[in-house]
């Protein structure tokens, strides 16, 4: 049977592996190109910044990294003035979507 002591000690090493998890979610800030969600890598139209703030409207903006594509969902103010350019965009990152909690012109 276990005893209080014991019994903390699982609590403290649920905690420590809820924190470990915690850790992997933290902030990170991207550099890239700022894109739509609909187009990625490859504009439709030939003025990109006019493509990017237009596709944005339905598809919402992305930042190309490399050959990747992420997808930006949250505090996305300011992309629009940065289409077809780049950008640092800061954030928590899920897979291929990034939370956004700022944007900068990169430079």
């Amino acid at each position: 049977e276990k005893g209080v002591v014991d019994e903390r000690m699982d609590d403290l090493g649920v905690a420590m592996v809820v924190g470990a998890w915690l850790a992997m979610a933290q902030t990170q800030t991207l550099e890239g190109v700022v894109t739509d969600a609909s187009c990625g890598l490859t504009h439709k139209m030939p003025d990109a910044k006019a493509c990017t703030n237009g596709c944005a409207r339905t598809g919402g903006y992305a930042l190309v990294v490399g050959d990747k594509v992420y997808k930006l969902e949250g505090k996305t103010d300011g992309l629009a003035a940065l289409a077809a350019e780049k950008a640092k965009v800061t954030g928590t990152l899920s897979g291929t979507t990034m939370t956004v909690t700022a944007v900068a012109k990169a430079g």
